[in-house]
Order: structure tokens, then C-alpha cells, then sequence
């Protein structure tokens, strides 16, 4: 082969290489763009998402301090009666009313929150102080829709059971906290879940089971701050 023609093709090898390389360049330039231009956006996104979160936590602990000062509000005469200051309420009754009124308004602004479901929870339990219990199962309902098998939902559970025995529903509490008692995995004191369970059924009219629960107290759970109580409950079975 003549040296010009090794030549001319030498130099149309290096050109297509060049334009294999260039064009490898020009399609990474292209994908470091788009891959740049992504994390941008989910850069953008995920700070959008970290500002949504903090105005909405900053929003609904803002709701619940207002609650809470509520809660703490003192019972008496107007504070101008007495020249004093901070709020007042005539009766408890009054006070756990506005309470009521207060965590219901978190709970509903922010119900998927934690803070929300605990305002749910404190809107449950001031409404049982109330004797409202079937308003307080619709709420403890709310957080164990809301809270599942987290802390609030378990302590909705318990909270729902206590309910259903006010309102005389002893099947359905008893059967709630037996399952409670039979988990193993649950985050609830079992002594404590067992003092309900034997007390609902002497409400019920169950006195041997009554007995039966208030002995697993006392056999199983020797060092519980419930032994006392058990030990109690099962004297005034006796007398009974």
C-alpha cells in the first residue's frame, strides 16, 4: 500500500475515532445534564417537603399549647374579681368542655400527625371525664384508624375499651382487653391492661372471672403497683 493512501487512511481512522469520542462526550453531557437538572428538582422537592413539615409542626404545637394552657386553667371567680391574671373557668366542667373544644380543633387541622393524634387521644380521654363515652369512642376510634400499632393506637385501644364498659358494652370490652393482655409484642403494661379486664367483668356480673383475672395480678405480677389493688378487689369479691 502507497504511503499516502496508509496516510489518508490513518488520518480517517483518527477522525472517526474523534467523532466516536465526541459523540460519547456530547451523550454523557447530555445525561450529566438531565442527572444534574434531577437532583435539582429533587432537591427543590425534598426542601419544599422539609418546609411544608416545620410550618405544619410549628402550626399544630402552636393549637396544642393553646389547649394545654386550657387544661391548666385555673377554677375559680374571674381573675378581675380577684385581680389576678391568666384564664379562668367557674366549674372543672366548664374548663374540661373548652378543653374538649381545643384538641378536637388540632386534631381535626392535623389529624396524620403525631401531635394530632395525640390531641385526638386528649380529646377522647377529657370527654370520658365528661361521662361522654360513646364521643369518646368515635375519637379513640380516630386514632387507632390513624395510629395502627403505634403507642397511640394501642393506648386508643385500651382507651376504647374503657368506653364500650361504661356504656355497659361488656362483651366488646372484655373481648378488647383480652387481646390486649394476649399480646406479646405490646407496648402496654399487661398488669395494668389485667386490672381492667377483671373489672369489667365484675361489673359485668362475672365474679368467677372477676377472681380468675385479679389471681393472675397477684400470682403473675408480685412486684406490679397493681397487686394491692388486686388484692383489694379480690376481698370485696369475697364479701360479696
Amino acid at each position: 500500500m502507497k504511503r499516502a493512501e496508509r496516510r489518508h487512511l490513518k488520518q480517517h481512522e483518527l477522525q472517526s475515532f474523534a467523532r466516536q469520542v465526541q459523540g460519547t462526550v456530547e451523550e454523557y453531557r447530555n445525561q450529566a445534564t438531565w442527572i444534574v437538572a434531577a437532583l435539582a428538582v429533587i432537591g427543590v422537592v425534598a426542601f419544599g417537603y422539609w418546609a411544608w413539615n416545620q410550618h405544619v409542626e410549628s402550626q399544630v404545637h402552636a393549637l396544642l399549647a393553646d389547649a394545654l394552657v386550657v387544661q391548666e386553667a385555673r377554677i375559680g371567680p374571674p381573675a378581675a374579681a380577684t385581680g389576678s391574671s391568666g384564664l379562668t373557668f367557674p366549674t372543672e366542667r366548664e374548663r374540661a368542655q373548652a378543653v374538649v373544644a381545643k384538641f378536637k380543633a388540632a386534631a381535626d387541622a392535623y389529624p396524620r400527625t403525631d401531635a394530632g393524634m395525640f390531641a385526638r387521644y386528649q380529646q377522647a380521654s377529657t370527654l370520658m371525664s365528661l361521662g361522654n363515652a360513646a364521643e369518646a369512642a368515635k375519637a379513640y376510634q380516630q386514632v387507632i384508624d390513624q395510629g395502627g400499632e403505634k403507642l397511640y393506637g394501642q393506648m386508643a385501644r385500651l382507651g376504647l375499651a374503657e368506653a364500650q364498659a361504661l356504656s355497659g358494652q361488656y362483651e366488646q370490652a372484655i373481648t378488647a382487653y383480652k387481646e390486649l393482655a394476649q399480646r406479646k409484642d405490646g407496648q402496654l403494661p399487661i398488669d395494668g391492661i389485667l386490672m381492667q379486664l377483671g373489672r369489667t367483668y365484675r361489673d359485668a356480673g362475672r365474679a368467677s372471672d372477676a377472681q380468675q383475672t385479679f389471681n393472675r395480678v397477684v400470682q403473675e405480677f408480685p412486684d406490679s403497683p397493681f397487686n394491692a389493688d388486686a388484692k383489694r378487689e379480690l376481698e370485696e369479691l369475697k364479701k360479696a
